[in-house]
This record gives C-alpha cells, structure tokens and sequence, in this order.
C-alpha cells in the first residue's frame, strides 16, 4: 500500500449499550479510492463521522493526514473535505453564490472566493447554469455542486457518506465521473455507499464493514474471490434436465436455480473449464440456451459475508 492518509487502529464507540464500531481497523493509501461497504447499521457511517472531527470515538488511535482526531481536531478540519448523504446547499441561491458563500465561511477572502468559486464551476461542468437557483437543478446538477463546495478548500481528504443516495442512473454517473476525476487529480477519497457496483466501479481498495468493525478487505478483485472464484452460468432449454447437467458436471459449490433453469459452476481454470463443460453438455445432449463465464460480483461478496440472515459469516479481515 502507499502511503496512509488515513490510520485506524482499534477504535470504538458505543451508543448507550450498543457499540457502533467494535474495534475497526483500517489504512488508507494516500491518492486512493476507499470504500467502505456493509448493512444498514454497521458503522459506517458512524467512522466518518469521527473521522471528520463530528463524533469522538470512544477509544483507539484514529489519524487523518497525520493529525489525531481527538488532540488535533482542528489540524484535521483544515485538511478535509465532506459530502454528506443530504444536499447542505442555499435553494434560493445560485450555484456561484452557493460556492462564494462557501468559500467564505472558510474564511477566504471575497476575491479569493470569487475566483475558487469559478474554478468549481468549470470542474465539475456547472458554468452554464448562470443565474438559475439550486432549487431548479436536476439531483444529478445538485450533487455535483454538493460536491464542489466540499472541496472549496482544495482538501487533501474527502469524505464521501453515500454520495449517490436517491439519485437516478444519469445523476449517479454524473457523479461518479466527478470523483474518477478527483482521484486522478490525487485527492485521498472515502467513499462510503450501499451500491455495491458503485464501490467496484470507483474504487482502488474495498473494506466490509459489519458489527461495527472490518470483516474483510482488499481490492475489488482480491475480494471477489472469497466466493471461489470464477463461474460458468449455464441456462438450459429445459428445466427437466438440470439434474443430468448437474450428474454430469459435478463441482463442488455448483448452484441451481429451477425457476430461472440456470446451472451455476465454480472453476478454478476458466480458459479450459468453458470448452469443456460445453463439450459435455454437447455430447449428452443436453441443450443451452445460453453459457457464460463471469466472475463473482460484490453483491455476491457481500451475501458470502454476511450470511443469509444479515449476520457476519465468519470471515476474517
């Protein structure tokens, strides 16, 4: 990994008698894009919350940039920038004015933030809304410019708390396109979301959260393999002869679907493994209405941890 931005190491918080994170561990590589995924109630956003000087945490050592949350909040403010998962902009104002507003509440002068201001506008692709009010913007246009006023102080780090909540496909890729563009500028990026192809999409490193602490980490890829690996799909014409294809193809892990007439296989060598099943099936007879190879998606990483009932798996970090 590059360098840490971020440094967590066995924090906790509790609330009452529930403990929201419960011993969570986690690095951040400077100029990276981190997600942070788990279930509704898993801490996630309770650790940005404490990463970003909101919420003290109970115990641990938490650093952002090299500043202690808890002795050097403000050292830590300075450097940060957050997007939380609602709009925190002026409806009645325009999007230069929204970002001028910003710009001095930061404490810049108005000469400085007219110009930041108009740096933002043209970054995230804003310049022509001219003097239209925020209320008419499109959620998409909102978030962009939700996104530009985090960013009013050119953060080294910035928090992104479900940044795409409620928004539509187009709005998500508007986005989405922004914090590619932020990343490649070298902007450190924590990213949390509850849209799995979000995460795979934008993100270098990926942490599953769930009972408040980490249960496992790596990269899109590293983590799709906790499922096994690669999958051969195979639908058949008739849902009869699931059964024989199964006799036939016998791995371990393979999964049926008989309302969908869907063969699920796990190889371990894909370039062989697709050939020859479709050989099989070939010389019993059986016929495919369609075969395809895919590796595992997060969601699947996602349902592996936390088992069927929403609980953690027992999968280590």
């Amino acid at each position: 990994m590059t360098e840490a931005v971020i440094t967590v190491e066995d924090a906790h918080k509790t609330y009452g008698t529930r403990p929201a994170l419960n011993g969570l561990h986690l690095r951040v590589g400077r100029g990276t894009v981190h997600a942070v995924l788990g279930p509704n109630g898993a801490g996630k956003t309770t650790l940005v919350r404490i990463l970003s000087t909101l919420l003290r945490p109970d115990g641990g050592r938490i650093e952002v940039a090299g500043h202690d949350v808890t002795t050097q909040p403000r050292a830590v403010r300075r450097r940060i920038g957050l997007l939380g998962q609602y709009a925190a902009l002026d409806e009645q104002l325009d999007g230069r004015q929204n970002l001028e507003m910003f710009g001095r509440l930061h404490h810049l002068g108005a000469r400085h933030a007219r110009v930041r201001a108009a740096e933002l506008l043209e970054r995230f692709d804003l310049t022509g809304t001219g003097r239209t009010p925020v209320a008419r913007y499109s959620g998409g246009m909102r978030r962009r410019l939700d996104l530009a006023a985090s960013l009013i102080t050119d953060p080294e780090v910035l928090f992104l708390d479900e940044p795409t909540t409620g928004l539509d496909p187009r709005g998500r890729a508007e986005v989405w396109s922004a914090v590619r563009s932020l990343a490649g500028a070298g902007t450190t990026v924590l990213l949390t979301t509850q849209y799995l192809e979000e995460a795979d999409l934008l993100a270098d490193r990926i942490a599953f959260v769930d009972h408040g602490r980490v249960v496992a980490g790596g990269t899109p890829d590293e983590l799709k393999t906790l499922t096994g690996g690669d999958r051969i799909d195979i639908v058949l014409r008739d849902a009869g002869l699931l059964g024989a294809a199964v006799a036939l193809l016998p791995l371990p892990g393979t999964s049926v679907d008989a309302d969908r007439r869907l063969l699920s296989i796990p190889v371990t060598d894909r370039t062989a493994a697709l050939p020859a099943a479709v050989r099989a099936l070939e010389q019993a007879g059986i016929e495919a209405e369609d075969i395809a190879l895919r590796r595992p998606t997060l969601d699947e990483v996602f349902l592996h941890l936390t088992g069927p009932d929403g609980r953690t798996a027992g999968v280590a970090a």
